[in-house]
């Protein structure tokens, strides 16, 4: 939805840019109705709760430790990419010299890498999540890097934000599927704990960004904030995804990825994920015959 939401975008930067203020207007106007409508057609409970599906643990019961480090992990994320958003723009025009038409193909190369953003984080959960964090860390630093060394160059600029769109998807992919894991039966908080998070560390880290660039300059700020998105990767060895526990260990390949996560979240009184009873009528007949 944020990758096709920048492409969308892009036409905005290309016919308004010089009426900024009618197309932010008209962004909060489709962002309101979006509230609108999720608060009258989405169920504030699921309609087909099956009898013997356990409720979920208490909350003295979560994994608090896990959950806390999911936290600060999206959070620092946030932060770090708050440079990338906020003033890659400003770089390419100010340092670059680039005209201000040529950001909107920039925002257009992160929309298209990012769409690949759901693929790499389904990979990550089906594989290694910390080692998948690091990995894209890296990577969003070094887009940072690279546009701050090459503003001028438009082929450069293109693919960092393409390294940045594929990086930033991937990861707030990532920070979903662990946020679903590891709060099982609360479907409405476990996505939204991480993406709230990194929002707020992309708010806190906006005008941390802006005096560093009043300070030293764009190349050096964005170099600072590539520097500590590379000390965040080093302790992905420290991201809850890291820690499983034996049955999860044990746990087969299939039982990995997005829809295994969706899959867990309603689990009976052993706290076995329950079948699909539509799954369950057609192997009964089978079953019979």
């Amino acid at each position: 939805g944020t990758s096709i939401g920048v492409i969308v975008a892009v036409p905005t930067v290309l016919f308004l840019a010089g009426a900024w203020r009618h197309a932010y207007l008209s962004f909060a106007i489709l962002a309101g109705l979006g509230v609108i409508a999720a608060w009258l057609l989405l169920p504030s409970v699921s309609r087909i709760v099956p009898a013997n599906a356990a409720d979920p643990p208490p909350l003295n019961e979560l994994p608090w430790s896990r959950l806390v480090r999911l936290t600060l992990f999206a959070f620092l994320m946030g932060f770090v990419s708050a440079a990338y958003w906020i003033f890659a723009p400003d770089l390419v025009v100010t340092l670059g010299g680039l005209p201000a038409s040529a950001t909107a193909w920039l925002w257009l190369a992160v929309g298209v890498a990012g769409l690949g953003g759901a693929v790499v984080a389904d990979l990550a959960d089906r594989n290694n999540p910390p080692i998948t964090q690091a990995l894209m860390l890296m990577m969003l630093s070094a887009s940072l890097a690279l546009l701050a060394a090459s503003p001028d160059q438009p082929l450069l600029t293109a693919f960092s934000a393409l390294v940045f769109g594929l990086a930033y998807m991937s990861l707030t992919g990532l920070y979903l599927m662990t946020g679903i894991r590891l709060l099982p039966g609360r479907l409405a908080v476990g996505p939204v704990l991480p993406f709230m998070a990194v929002s707020l560390g992309q708010a806190a880290g906006s005008p941390v960004v802006g005096r560093l660039v009043e300070g030293f300059g764009y190349a050096d700020a964005f170099a600072m904030f590539a520097a500590l998105g590379i000390l965040v990767a080093i302790l992905s060895p420290f991201y809850p995804g890291a820690i499983a526990q034996a049955e999860e260990e044990e746990a087969a390949e299939e039982e990995s990825g997005l829809q295994a996560a969706y899959d867990s979240q309603l689990l009976d009184e052993q706290g076995e994920p329950l079948e699909d009873p539509l799954e369950e009528e057609d192997e009964a007949p089978a079953a019979g015959s």
